[in-house]
């Protein structure tokens, strides 16, 4: 018996050979399906490529894609089978993927190379790199997969996966490509197991970016050294008269470019905001605001302007990070000091504007290496504030802990009937935790387990600087994770978790919405969501999943980002799976949370189940449409 996602082939349309498109239908088709084909050209390209020259080449490739004139090629049927019959489509489609193979050729040592070889004139982005959303640990590994296959082959999974044809349209698409053997391209193709649900995934989607600054600072000083070549020299006389660390007092931060007494004060030591050990005690917040300063180097001044000045303005060999949401300005005013000491082999600040946490990292020896990391943490309550990681290094994570927290431990949550193992804590900091998150093949999750006057918590390790507290229960009365039971309902679920990375996520819970009897008497099935909010409000992401008798993990049969499915505002949720009993039948299933009143399948799988729960057979691939009816009359579609 085994579970998992549909991966459905759709039978192509065709159309009459010999038929012609003109500019125009071929623009309007281009328009309309833009996302989808720079989508299918950032797949097919060389992951060799930069990041950001991969987005802008996909771009380019597919603004390029129109025809001159009218079209008199014939159009061969798969050609044909375009977005809904669309030839105009079809024609786009086989000149990007034309075009995507041959930039992914190595260059001749004769002859000139083409075009689409060469980087893009159009579109450019100036002074910014670009590129897609992160995705979590099964992206990067079909990335990785994707990487190591040829371009045809490349070509034949995305035009399978993203596309829906059947081989026999592949073929014939990868021949109108120029591609000498579509069958190897297809056969090559098939050592890829079943990923096709990750090319929707945002790791993909050339469409929605994010921007970095590249070379700002360089050209301001190239500009100025232009202008003013003098002043060049000056500067450059200044600099080699500096100690022999380096480092002037602002340490490797940029030049400053402000002079008003508010952001001086803000680069202050002396008016670093600094409270009482005891100020939690008495204070009615419990959140990063009464945390004391801590660390045998609070009174370290040259320390301390180091790293506000950085945060101030990074310079050139500052590496610098901030979870999605955070804006990487420097403080107001005089910030919260946290923080001050050495942590594996580096000094470490951590400071608190009442937003945003800042950790600054320098090396102890040695004056190259700074690190700066940003953080919202805007209405963190006492789960939310009560640890910061203060170090990472060869694969252990060290945390500051709040002063409430009585307890520290390390606890596998795919063990949950182990004891956790104690972590040692001096002045807040804990001893080396062991972070393994992400790794292939998922064997163990580690989550930090805190306790305090209110009770137990855990938290989990997301790579960035504040853990996610885990919960469980049905939306607005979730409860900590805190005993063998919640545990038990994480244990099948945790690797998942790896999905929540770099998302900037605040917290995950568990809600284990309905169980199904099998088909065929093969027990019963459990369906649970899991929801990470994030510190900004928005990308929320949501997984269904599907756990079968006897399986070590959940299946992910739906996924969704920015959605109000299972969470507070909408706690109904639908989903559905492709399903294989022990003797062979393949089943489709569906479950909907306990205000779904009935289920209905449309599409390639036709049924309706008068409750909550849907079990109807189908044919391996197929793809169904779901939809529920609520108690109260509205509806609720399956989580895609």
């Amino acid at each position: 018996m085994q579970s998992q996602d549909a991966a459905a082939q759709s039978p192509a349309l065709s159309s009459p050979a010999g038929q012609a498109v003109d500019v125009e239908q071929a623009e309007a088709a281009l328009v309309e399906h833009y996302p989808r084909l720079v989508r299918l050209a950032y797949l097919v390209l060389p992951s060799r490529m930069s990041r950001t020259r991969r987005v802008l080449t996909a771009h380019a490739l597919v603004q390029r894609a129109l025809p001159r004139g009218r079209s008199d090629a014939p159009l061969i049927p798969a050609q044909s089978a375009g977005r809904d019959g669309d030839p105009g489509y079809a024609l786009v489609r086989l000149q990007v993927v034309r075009s995507a193979l041959e930039a992914g050729l190595p260059l001749r040592r004769r002859g000139l190379p083409k075009r689409s070889q060469l980087p893009p004139l159009l579109p450019q982005v100036w002074g910014l790199t670009v590129f897609p959303r992160p995705g979590g640990a099964d992206e990067l590994a079909l990335d990785q997969r994707l990487s190591a296959l040829s371009g045809p082959a490349r070509a034949a999974h995305v035009l399978r996966g993203l596309e829906r044809l059947p081989d026999t349209d592949v073929r014939r698409v990868l021949d109108g490509a120029g591609v000498a053997d579509p069958d190897a391209a297809l056969a090559e193709a098939d050592g890829i197991p079943d990923p096709y649900r990750l090319l929707e995934s945002p790791e993909f989607d050339p469409c929605a970016l994010q921007a970095r600054p590249t070379d700002l600072l360089r050209r301001r000083r190239h500009l100025k050294a232009g202008v003013v070549g003098a002043a060049a020299l000056a500067v450059c006389g200044a600099l080699l008269s500096l100690p022999g660390d380096g480092w002037g007092a602002d340490g490797p931060a940029a030049p400053p470019y402000a002079r008003n007494p508010a952001a001086q004060a803000a680069l202050d030591p002396a008016k670093l905001t600094r409270v009482p050990a005891s100020a939690w005690r008495t204070s009615e917040r419990t959140d990063f605001s009464v945390w004391p300063a801590r660390g045998p180097l609070t009174g370290d001044r040259a320390l301390l302007r180091r790293a506000l000045a950085v945060w101030a303005r990074p310079g050139e060999g500052v590496t610098s990070s901030a979870t999605p949401g955070t804006p990487t300005g420097g403080p107001a005013g005089p910030p919260h000091l946290l923080y001050a000491g050495t942590v594996d082999a580096a000094r470490v600040v951590v400071l608190y504007d009442g937003w945003r946490l800042a950790r600054y990292a320098e090396p102890e020896e040695g004056a190259r290496g700074a690190a700066l990391d940003l953080a919202r943490v805007d209405g963190a309550g006492r789960a939310g504030a009560s640890a910061v990681v203060l170090s990472r290094s060869d694969g252990n994570v060290r945390f500051l802990l709040a002063p409430w927290v009585r307890e520290a431990g390390e606890r596998d949550l795919r063990e949950p009937d182990d004891d956790a193992r104690e972590l040692p804590l001096e002045d807040g900091v804990t001893g080396p935790f062991v972070s393994e998150q992400g790794r292939e093949p998922c064997t163990t999750w580690n989550t930090l387990e805190l306790t305090d006057g209110t009770g137990t918590r855990l938290l989990t390790d997301l790579g960035e600087l504040v853990p996610a507290r885990l919960t469980t229960g049905r939306p607005g009365e979730v409860k900590d994770v805190s005993g063998e039971k919640a545990r038990r309902t994480w244990q099948p679920y945790a690797c998942s978790l790896a999905a929540m990375r770099s998302a900037g996520v605040r917290g995950v819970n568990a809600w284990a919405y309905a169980e199904q009897p099998l088909p065929d008497g093969d027990g019963r099935a459990r369906w649970l969501c899991t929801r990470g909010e994030t510190w900004r409000g928005t990308g929320a992401r949501v997984l269904a999943q599907f756990h079968s008798p006897g399986a070590r993990y959940g299946a992910v049969a739906a996924r969704a980002e920015d959605v109000p499915a299972c969470g507070t505002r909408q706690p109904d949720v639908l989903a559905g799976v492709l399903w294989k009993s022990a003797g062979g039948t393949w089943y489709l299933l569906a479950a909907g949370s306990e205000g779904v009143e009935s289920v209905e399948a449309t599409g390639g799988v036709e049924g309706r189940a008068k409750d909550r729960l849907l079990s109807v057979r189908a044919e391996k691939g197929a793809r169904a449409d779901l939809e529920g009816t609520l108690e109260d009359g509205g509806s609720v579609g399956g989580l895609r």
